[in-house]
Formats: C-alpha cells, sequence, structure tokens
C-alpha cells in the first residue's frame, strides 16, 4: 500500500506563504485522487483541497484564491501552496489518496504542523 510522508509545516506569520509536501512511497498515476485535510484543536477535520489524476480540482471555501494545489504523477508527490495564510490557518496538514472515482479518502500521511502566528 502506497504510503505518504508530508513535509513543510512551520511557524509562518500572518500573511506569509508556506509550501507543504507530500511524497508518495510509489508513482500516484494510477491514484485518482489525492487531497489536503486539516485538523485543528477542538475542531472537527476538514477537507482544504484535492486534485484528480486528470487535473480537477477542488477548494473549500475559506481557502479559495488562496491556496494552489499540484500534483506531479512521476515523482509522486503532491503539494499546496498556502499564500495570505491567516490565524485561522493553523493546524496539522494531512496528505491523503483516494484510490478510485467516488472512493474514500482512505490513505493518510502522519501530518505537518502549520502555525500561523499575529
Amino acid at each position: 500500500q502506497v504510503q505518504l510522508v508530508e513535509s513543510g509545516g512551520t511557524l509562518v506569520q500572518a500573511g506569509g506563504s508556506l509550501r507543504l509536501s507530500c511524497v508518495a512511497s510509489e508513482s500516484i498515476h494510477n491514484i485518482h485522487g489525492m487531497g489536503w485535510f486539516r485538523h485543528a484543536p477542538d475542531k472537527e477535520r476538514e477537507f482544504v483541497a484535492t486534485i484528480s489524476n486528470n487535473g480537477d480540482e477542488n477548494f473549500t471555501n475559506s481557502v479559495r484564491g488562496r491556496f494552489t494545489i499540484s500534483r506531479d504523477n512521476d515523482a509522486g508527490a503532491v503539494y499546496l501552496q498556502m499564500n495570505s495564510l491567516k490565524l485561522e490557518d493553523s493546524a496539522t496538514y494531512y496528505c491523503s489518496a483516494q484510490l478510485e472515482p467516488f472512493g474514500p479518502f482512505a490513505i493518510w500521511g502522519q501530518g505537518t504542523l502549520v502555525t500561523v502566528s499575529s
């Protein structure tokens, strides 16, 4: 089973930018959807962004226009570029894989912590 490892989380000032990376243990050509989710303390885990292997993208409303998602199938990597960061973006960010269309995001990385300070 493919394994996912996130990196790039750190402390950043509000208004700043950060790029998260997720590297898979194998090519992701055959993985339908790759996504980023986040979990903040005392909140439910929430969807942030997804990208399918045909390039379709989806974003939660709160990050649309500020975050972009991309994938490199050959490299087995997915990226989340986060701009104009806000305090409320602070969370542990998780990469996840959806093996087939309409299937669940069932494979998860260990997460990377993003802290946005004022």
